[in-house]
Order: structure tokens, then sequence, then C-alpha cells
């Protein structure tokens, strides 16, 4: 019998035993992921289907909950409230974060640029908790943006800005834009640092400007990064809940009530599990439906 007829077996068995040994280095990892990732999101789908407090018997309703999630007001409001948000969220630090990463970029060997860079890192390391407590005081009818605004003859347009039903809104948009601003910048002009500095003398060569290159080589070279930023930044939009439970609680009136604030208050403080289980799976579903399309956007822009 020729030798390679023996050789196929040891090497598949080899081959087996290699395969059984990855997935003995992985299976803790997917234990973990199973028990705390996967069944809570299977329980959440059950209890979507009852009618439940949390404490007695369940009854089955299959799927008015999900109907009450798009036909009651408030349900249905704090969903248009989330999308309302990616605009501040992730509109203002995408665009902002390539404008200030490309400013960065042209400075990148002076110190001005390392202390913005910490500086706008900074509400990365600062605890949202903390954040929206800053935030609450600032933007008070006594706090500081009022003060600086009447010491520059605005203050006409002073208001409590988190308790006005008109600016609560964009309020906590922009302390969530200011959140999210460094962590794109330092994605983006982490992505800047990868582009060949040839195209960019190419360019000069053929007369082109800042902004031509800004346009025609920055943006375009940094698809994944603006896809990776876009996701992250879409997704604290629907998902948000630290900074507008600290700053405004969903108020005034529920101008700022969000998904996740509305699930809070449905399974714990009205005992309707059901529902906030059912709002929970609807909001997964949106943050599925917005974050796919982002990535095979980004995916088609490489081949």
């Amino acid at each position: 019998m020729p030798r390679s007829a023996h050789r196929r077996p040891a090497a598949g068995r080899l081959r087996g035993a290699r395969g059984l040994a990855g997935w003995l280095f992985v299976l803790p990892a997917l234990a973990f992921y199973a028990v705390f990732v996967l069944r809570p999101i299977a329980l959440t789908l059950q209890y979507s289907l009852y009618d439940w407090d949390g404490i007695g018997p369940s009854t089955w309703v299959g799927a008015a909950n999900y109907g009450k999630v798009f036909t009651d007001p408030d349900l249905f409001d704090s969903l248009v409230n989330a999308f309302k948000l990616i605009v501040f969220f992730s509109a203002i630090p995408v665009v902002l974060g390539l404008a200030i990463a490309a400013t960065i970029r042209r400075i990148a060997a002076s110190r001005l640029a390392l202390v913005a860079r910490t500086v706008l890192f900074l509400p990365q390391v600062i605890p949202l908790v903390a954040a929206g407590i800053a935030w609450s005081w600032l933007l008070a009818s006594t706090g500081v943006i009022n003060q600086l605004l009447s010491l520059v003859g605005l203050g006409g347009v002073t208001r409590a800005w988190l308790g006005d039903f008109a600016t609560a809104l964009p309020a906590v948009g922009m302390i969530g834009a200011w959140v999210l601003l460094g962590l794109c910048t330092l994605l983006l002009l982490a992505g800047m640092s990868k582009i060949d500095p040839a195209l960019y003398e190419a360019a000069r060569l053929d007369g082109a400007g800042p902004w031509r290159e800004f346009v025609s080589i920055t943006v375009p070279s940094l698809r994944q990064e603006i896809a990776v930023c876009v996701t992250v930044t879409v997704i604290a939009a629907l998902a948000s809940f630290d900074i507008i439970y600290i700053a405004t609680q969903g108020g005034p009136g529920n101008t700022t009530m969000v998904p996740g604030l509305q699930i809070f208050y449905l399974a714990f403080s009205e005992r309707e599990v059901g529902t906030a289980s059912a709002l929970a799976v609807v909001l997964m579903v949106l943050v599925i439906a917005c974050a796919l399309p982002i990535q095979w956007f980004a995916k088609d822009g490489n081949k």
C-alpha cells in the first residue's frame, strides 16, 4: 500500500484534533455568550407575548404587545425621538469629526495637535452619569451657558434648556454629540494616518487645493472608518439611556422620552413586563435594521 494512503488518515485525524482543540478554547466564551446574551434575548421574546406584571401569573396575548408599541402614542413617540437623536448623536459627531481630524492631521507635528486629541477624548473617560450631571448644571436657567449668553447681550434667548418643551431634545442631543465627538475624531484620525502621503503629493502636483484633497482622497479612503463611526453613533442614539435619565428623566412631558428609558419605566415602575419586552424587541430589530445596511455599504465600497 502506498505511503500516501497511510498519511491521509493521519492528516485527517490531526486536523480533527486541532479543530476539537480550537472548539475547546472557544467553548467558555460561547457558554458565557449563550447564558448572558442569547438566553436573555430568548426570554425577552417569550415575555413579549404575555401580559405579565413580573410577579403574578402571566396571560398569553400573542402579538398584542407589539400592536401597542405602534398604536400607543407615548411608546411610538419614544421611537421617533430616538431617530431624531441620530442627527445629534451621529451626523454632527461624524461631520465635525472629519473636519477636526483633517485639521489635526495638518498640524500633526505641533503640540497643539496632542492637546487637541487629549481634550477631545476626555468625554470618553468621563462617566456618562457625571457628564449628564455636569451638563444639567451648565444648561440650567442660572447655569453657565445662560450667564455667557447674557454677558454677550443675548439674554433674550436664555431659558432652562433641558426644561423647555422646544429645546429639551436638541439640548440632550448636543450632550450626546459632545460625548461622541472625541471617539469619532480619533477613529477618523487613525484612518487618515494610513492614507498614502503620495496621493496628496500627486494631487498637489495636479493643482488640487485642500478642499479637493479632502473630498477626493481623504473621505473615500475613510469609508470603513466612517462606517464604524456611523454604526457606533446610530446605536448610541437608538439605545440612549444614561444621559437622558440623568438630565431630564424623559421630560418635560415626554419630549425626551426614548425607548431605553420607556422600557425601564414600563418594566420597573408600571409593572408591564410584556409591553416593555415587546418594545425591547422592536428596538433590537431597529438597531439591526439600521446597522446592517451601513456595514453592507462599507463592504461594497471595498470591492
